[in-house]
């Protein structure tokens, strides 16, 4: 195995983003959906054995690996335009129903043959899927605050469609953004999420709901995390709700390393944060992200100076960056190679 994956997974800092298993020229790496061992010589990690056994040397998983590129210091330096949208068609979605509005219309103009996603069962067990069709887009309406490694996806999708978007949280997004740049041009659409922390399946459906929330998985609704708590829908129409300090303990270890919360790598990023109820905050950042939009603003209500706006979200991304930078220059100290935190626009 190349020394800088190496080195990230020793570190406990690989974000399981999946993009080392999607690009691997021999399939030698399958990240686990838990990604809660990351011993580089366990061989339940690799399909065909121990990486280091296995590796010939490519260094592709080392081009695409988010953490050894490192992160921006102004993520909103490349933010070309910044409004609140609702997708005109938002029944059933988390608020504004945008990134679903966004790959439902795309499809339909036959703009993208795929779309990787993750949806999940009545049991909130997330499961990383290929969308092909304006019908598949809902199944995964809905935010799920469980991680999966959802750019490993792209194996398949690569082999089987030309025009591929991907949605994901930030470090999946940069992955989607370095294996374009670097490994093949099939994602033509990356639409990041808002996110300051996941959590691991296990941990949020036998930890968090039942003990914390004292609620039954299977009578939720929707959850979400606003106004500094975390907040839990049920099926009788009861909240319930706590302080997000309550559960923030109980994130994956990489997400505590994490200084990226707008996913400063894609091509539109998609939140909350920033916009009224019902809404959603929408992040241009590129020219390709200008483009698709375009195609689909027909299909959207837009305000044009959505309120609180981005200075709230500069606020979200500094507390991220306070609670989170300090640890990952630290663990940075220790790897052979250098990354960080670059003070550039990408």
């Amino acid at each position: 195995m190349p020394p800088k994956i190496a080195e990230v997974i020793e570190h406990d800092v690989c974000a399981a983003c999946g993009a080392c298993e999607a690009v691997c020229p021999i399939g030698a790496v399958s990240v686990k959906k838990a990604a809660e061992i990351r011993d580089p010589n366990d061989l339940s990690l690799y399909v065909k054995g121990a990486g280091y056994q296995v590796c010939e040397g490519c260094l592709t998983c080392s081009r695409i690996c988010p953490v050894v590129d490192g992160f921006i210091g102004d993520e909103l330096s490349n933010v070309r335009t910044f409004f609140a949208a609702k997708s005109k068609d938002n029944i059933g979605s988390q608020d504004g129903g945008v990134t679903s509005g966004i790959l439902k219309t795309l499809f339909k103009k036959g703009e993208i043959d795929c779309a990787v996603g993750i949806t999940r069962n009545e049991n909130w067990e997330p499961e990383v899927v290929l969308l092909t069709s304006a019908e598949d887009v809902e199944r995964t309406r809905g935010t799920k605050y469980t991680s999966d490694p959802v750019v490993a996806a792209l194996r398949e999708a690569f082999e089987k469609y030309d025009r591929i978007a991907v949605v994901g949280v930030p470090c999946q997004a940069h992955a989607s953004r370095l294996i374009r740049e670097n490994v093949n041009e099939k994602i033509v659409l990356i639409i990041g999420l808002l996110c300051m922390e996941s959590f691991h399946h296990e941990v949020m459906l036998h930890k968090i709901i039942p003990e914390i929330m004292k609620v039954n998985v299977q009578d939720i609704l929707k959850m979400e995390f606003t106004k500094g708590k975390f907040w839990v829908y049920t099926k009788d129409g009861e909240v319930h709700s706590v302080p997000i300090k309550d559960v923030a303990k109980y994130a994956r270890n990489p997400c505590h390393h994490c200084c990226d919360y707008t996913s400063v790598f894609a091509d539109i990023s998609v939140g909350s944060v920033g916009a009224p109820d019902g809404w959603n905050s929408v992040f241009i950042r590129t020219e390709i992200g200008e483009k698709y939009f375009d195609k689909v603003r027909d299909e959207m209500e837009i305000m044009e100076d959505p309120k609180p706006g981005l200075e709230l979200v500069g606020k979200l991304i500094e507390m991220k960056r306070k609670n989170n930078a300090e640890h990952f220059l630290e663990v940075c100290k220790e790897f052979s190679f250098e990354t960080g935190i670059r003070n550039e626009t990408i």
